[in-house]
């Protein structure tokens, strides 16, 4: 393929200009859909000029339909925009840097989608795509999952669309104090809805003290045997953020965010992490701890955006993930660093 992309850029490099252009086009439309053309001629900065004449070529060619209501994927448009991303990725050399990263962090696997979510948020949406097929690839029937709060996790369980028998879906902690379809519980719930599972909550709150966490552990036998599915899990899939925004997220005391927002750059699973990978700092939490990832079967992990760059490094430098999902913008700046 990238042979044939160099002698594309020689011979016809409008071509290559093209076919980018309609794929983001179908990503937008798969993102906002149903779309309008002056709506999605916002979306894209272009006239509508410009989008009219390359989604009436997109409806003819029957990836798209349109309605009164907006504009519409097909089931061929979502079959193109699949096969199309590997080919955007190799214009964008997308294969050598996961390759690059793969050696450098020591990574089994690294899938890199084009763009920035932080800007784009069809980027955000392709994010969530991506990381549902590649944990779908992975599953088999009768497996436990584990799964991790944020709105990347929640986008993750609703882009899901193959099911399985009997598969068991928990949540990696406990409570945290943010929008309740962000939560872990919930976003279990949902991930085992669209997978045809059944699954266990944890309803045990964040930040602990030791002796409360003690007891809640050695009184409440339906936590503990939630806690031991977690640590039996076949899948881990978790998010990535930044140490300064997931301490004032889980509304730690003060002095505990200043030391972290000094100290820290990166946040999973309630640990806190420097560049180096040197957990700094745990919640008191109900749920999977750092050591816990070695007895997983597979670890994923999921994050994007520039700003997130050292947050994901400082969580792959600190204990074994086997795959890591992550966008462009992302991965540039983790390869500028190390």
């Amino acid at each position: 393929m990238e042979k044939m992309i160099q002698l594309q850029r020689k011979i016809a490099p409008e071509l290559v200009e093209q076919i980018e252009d309609r794929y983001n086009i179908l990503k937008h439309i798969q993102h906002a859909q149903p779309i309008g053309r002056r709506a999605l001629s916002a979306l894209l900065k272009l006239s509508e000029r410009v989008v009219r004449s390359d989604v009436e070529f997109l409806k003819d060619a029957g990836l798209i339909d349109f309605s009164a209501v907006g504009m519409r994927i097909t089931k061929d448009g979502q079959r193109v925009l699949t096969e199309l991303a590997d080919y955007v990725g190799a214009l964008h050399g997308l294969a050598v840097l996961e390759e690059l990263l793969e050696d450098a962090l020591g990574l089994s696997r690294v899938v890199v989608v084009p763009g920035d979510s932080e800007k784009d948020p069809a980027v955000f949406s392709e994010l969530g795509r991506t990381a549902a097929r590649i944990l779908t690839e992975s599953l088999e029937d009768n497996m436990i999952v584990a799964v991790s709060g944020g709105s990347t996790m929640a986008d993750l369980a609703g882009k899901v669309n193959q099911s399985f028998d009997g598969i068991t879906v928990v949540p990696s902690r406990g409570g945290l104090g943010e929008q309740v379809h962000y939560q872990a519980n919930l976003v279990a719930a949902v991930l085992a809805a669209k997978l045809g599972g059944t699954y266990r909550l944890l309803h045990a709150a964040d930040n602990l003290s030791d002796e409360a966490l003690e007891a809640v552990l050695a009184s409440d036998q339906s936590i503990a045997a939630v806690v031991n599915l977690m640590k039996r899990a076949d899948i881990l899939v978790h998010g990535i953020g930044r140490a300064d925004t997931m301490a004032k997220r889980r509304e730690l005391p003060s002095e505990v965010i200043d030391v972290i927002a000094k100290e820290c750059v990166g946040e999973t699973l309630g640990h806190y992490f420097n560049m180096d990978g040197e957990c700094k700092y745990v919640t008191n939490s109900v749920g999977l701890r750092l050591n816990d990832l070695e007895q997983i079967g597979k670890v994923i992990a999921v994050a994007g955006g520039r700003a997130k760059a050292e947050a994901i490094l400082s969580v792959v430098r600190a204990r074994r993930q086997d795959i890591l999902i992550l966008d462009e913008a992302a991965a540039q700046t983790i390869q500028s660093i190390i």
